[in-house]
């Protein structure tokens, strides 16, 4: 009985999917404008976005300049954000924001469509081309809406995405160091500090700044290892001062010996050089 009772519901079931996406497919292919309104109107409300958003695609160019333009424009762009579709999302509210500056829905737009173009940044990892646009919409939406009930997550998707980027300068300027390329190192731990003065990462930075300057100088040809060596013990002083307990302090410690010696070693080698001479 039990088992009968469950196929009738199931075949119960099926029956009025069967009868929804019907209907759904003979209003998609209908040429009433009106039958579309209100069937993506009932998909949107049911959470069905990406079928409402095949209707909206339809229908929005055809209510441009109407009183329903706008609901549906705000929708459209809606429909594509709920179906984690952020791209697109981005793009949509922004011609909402364009189209309608006035709207009351302006605001929100212009906060959604910043949203989603943070939503479509990557890992640290990857390019951050993304990354960036998502800033300066950020930026855009911050400067123009200083008062706005969305700010404090602005703010917070801004600090998140300036994170990214700051991760990505400081694992590139390692990684020339793992490569022995110590000039490029030196060169990007250089920009890093330019750009992120007050980084989570400063004292790592710091370190591995010091280590690109000593292999550097522990590497070096004869006629520049003088001033690579006072360059490294530089990046080591400051090392020192600015975190006198660095947990770096030890492994630092031993690569100024290092650097004292070199420089002791090139000392002797041009006194004696001067007296063969």
């Amino acid at each position: 009985m039990i088992k009968k009772w469950r196929f009738t519901y199931l075949a119960f079931f099926a029956l009025v999917l069967l009868s929804g996406c019907s209907e759904y497919q003979k209003v998609l292919k209908d040429s009433d404008v009106k039958k579309k309104y209100d069937m993506a109107e009932k998909l949107y409300n049911d959470g069905d976005y990406k079928r409402a958003i095949r209707i909206y695609e339809q229908i929005v160019p055809q209510y441009v300049g109407k009183p329903q333009g706008e609901r549906l424009q705000f929708f459209y762009a809606d429909s594509y954000y709920q179906s984690e579709d952020y791209y697109l999302a981005a793009y949509q509210f922004e011609r909402f924001t364009k189209s309608y500056p006035r709207s009351d829905k302006a605001e929100e737009a212009a906060f959604m469509g910043a949203k989603s173009q943070y939503l479509t940044s990557p890992r640290y990892s990857l390019e951050q081309g993304e990354t960036q646009k998502a800033i300066d919409r950020l930026q855009v939406f911050i400067n123009t809406h200083s008062e706005s009930e969305y700010l404090t997550e602005a703010n917070k998707m801004m600090e998140d995405l300036r994170g990214k980027l700051e991760k990505k300068a400081f694992e590139i300027a390692k990684q020339y160091n793992r490569i022995s390329d110590y000039n490029a190192s030196i060169k990007s731990f250089e920009i890093f500090f330019e750009n992120f003065p007050g980084s989570l990462y400063k004292e790592d930075a710091m370190f591995y700044d010091y280590l690109a300057h000593y292999n550097l100088a522990i590497n070096s040809v004869y006629n520049k290892k003088k001033e690579r060596i006072e360059n490294a013990k530089q990046a080591y002083n400051a090392l020192k001062s600015e975190y006198p307990e660095s947990q770096y302090i030890s492994r630092s410690d031993k690569m100024n010996s290092d650097l004292d010696r070199a420089a002791k070693e090139l000392e002797e080698l041009l006194e004696k050089y001067t007296v063969n001479n």
